[in-house]
């Protein structure tokens, strides 16, 4: 294995992780502004059309996140 693979491995987790945290952050404020409160998928007065309503925009906001923080990918 190259020495660029390998050193590129655990230099992909930071902004990998600062990603998530961001998107996470990102899909609490767009929930808020589209009207609902904190979800809670336990709560058993949450329908499942917010439910999957909820899983797409977060599916969407993490997507976005991760394409904008990985960029193009290494050369195999």
């Amino acid at each position: 294995m190259k020495a660029s693979k390998v050193a590129y491995k655990p230099i992909g987790l930071v902004p990998g992780a600062a990603s998530g945290i961001l998107a996470g952050a990102a899909f609490r404020q767009t929930w808020k502004m589209i009207g609902h409160d904190a979800l809670d998928v336990t709560h058993q007065d949450r329908s499942g059309q917010e439910i999957l309503l909820a899983a797409a925009l977060q599916g969407a906001v993490f997507a976005v996140f991760k394409a904008a923080s990985t960029g193009p990918a290494p050369p195999l």
